[in-house]
């Protein structure tokens, strides 16, 4: 599923199921404003990568380039992980 068919799901998820409080779904609107806003991150961070690639094609250097794409992996494993979480929550939730 993609990161945005995952939160339309997660949105239409709590729409429907009106017996949970409202702290609850508070706090998941919390948890998908973050992940929407770690997802444009990640996007401008593929766009910077794809420019170093351009510079290095180009025969230039980028320093820390090792340092920083350990960096972005790390933030995309981040995502998926809580995204993960919401989605189990929720088909727990389902069940």
């Amino acid at each position: 599923m993609s990161a945005a068919g995952f939160l339309a799901y997660s949105g239409l998820a709590m729409a429907r199921n009106r017996s949970r409080t409202a702290v609850a779904i508070a706090t998941e609107r919390d948890v998908l404003t973050e992940l929407f806003a770690m997802r444009r991150q990640l996007g401008w961070a593929g766009s910077n990568l794809n420019q170093v690639a351009k510079a290095l094609n180009s025969g230039g250097e980028v320093p820390h380039l090792t340092a920083v794409i350990a960096d972005i992996q790390s933030a995309a494993t981040s995502v998926k992980d809580a995204a993960d979480r919401v989605a189990n929550r929720q088909e727990g939730e389902a069940a």
